[in-house]
């Protein structure tokens, strides 16, 4: 691909002549700490910004995290996936939904699920489903699985938290909050293109990738006023609704 078609290596200033990243990370700048010299960032031309946004889902790299617990009883594996954008944040109020405008809109957001092995048997026990700040484990017996043995995992519009079943998950109580719908559609097959990155018992043998030690921003830094955001969509809004509103936002992280 040119450089339009890939995520650009913004450098401190030189940011008028940024470069396409290799899908390797080859040309990322290693070690070092997150003191603003470099940063990535989304192409500015309109069609490529697009589709670099919408992702590869067949040519994506998963990466794997294998890590053995509990005095050997069970063995981890946290699968790793790098979403280039984060979209914007939709909320719930009894029956409506709105748009949040640029709220919670982010580029750059790494995600995850672990899969609970037995070192017994070999068998799947259970899934730990990573959402935002937090997450759920859910049982074999309670996952979806295609292909035989293969656990199904829902990401989320725009905000990729994973869930195990497709349909509206609702970050919030009641009838109120941010929406995370999920649903059957666009499909990657994590198991056919991975790296494993991290394994005690292969330490002698794992090759780091470049993106493994980039230590710099995986995102520009955007500053707006909240309150303008808010002002455009609280206008429709009024007492109970309103305040329900404002402790969703204020809940959400910078």
């Amino acid at each position: 691909m040119g450089d339009k078609n890939r995520a650009l290596l913004y450098t401190k200033g030189q940011e008028s002549s940024p470069v396409g990243i290799q899908p390797t990370g080859s040309n990322l700048p290693q070690g070092g700490s997150s003191d603003g010299s470099y940063w990535l960032d989304l192409p500015t031309d309109d069609a490529a910004n697009t589709n670099v946004k919408k992702g590869d889902l067949q040519g994506a790299t998963t990466y794997l995290h294998v890590k053995p617990m509990f005095g050997a009883t069970y063995t981890y594996i946290s699968v790793w996936l790098f979403y280039p954008f984060n979209g914007p944040a939709r909320a719930k109020f009894e029956f409506m939904t709105i748009s949040l405008g640029k709220i919670r809109e982010h580029i750059g957001d790494w995600e995850h699920v672990t899969l609970r092995i037995s070192n017994f048997n070999g068998e799947l026990r259970g899934v730990y489903f990573s959402q935002h700040s937090g997450g759920i484990w859910v049982s074999a017996s309670q996952l979806e699985f295609q292909n035989g043995n293969k656990p199904v995992v829902y990401s989320s519009l725009h905000g990729h938290a994973a869930y195990p079943k497709a349909g509206q998950n609702l970050q919030g109580s009641g009838d109120v909050g941010i929406k995370n719908d999920t649903g059957k559609g666009k499909l990657m097959n994590t198991g056919a293109n991975y790296l494993v990155v991290a394994a005690e018992y292969l330490a002698s043998t794992i090759v780091e990738t470049p993106w493994q030690n980039y230590a710099r921003e995986w995102r520009p830094k955007i500053s707006y006023d909240i309150s303008k955001e808010l002002n455009k969509i609280e206008r429709f809004m009024l007492g109970k609704l309103k305040k329900a509103f404002e402790k969703i936002v204020r809940d959400l992280p910078n």
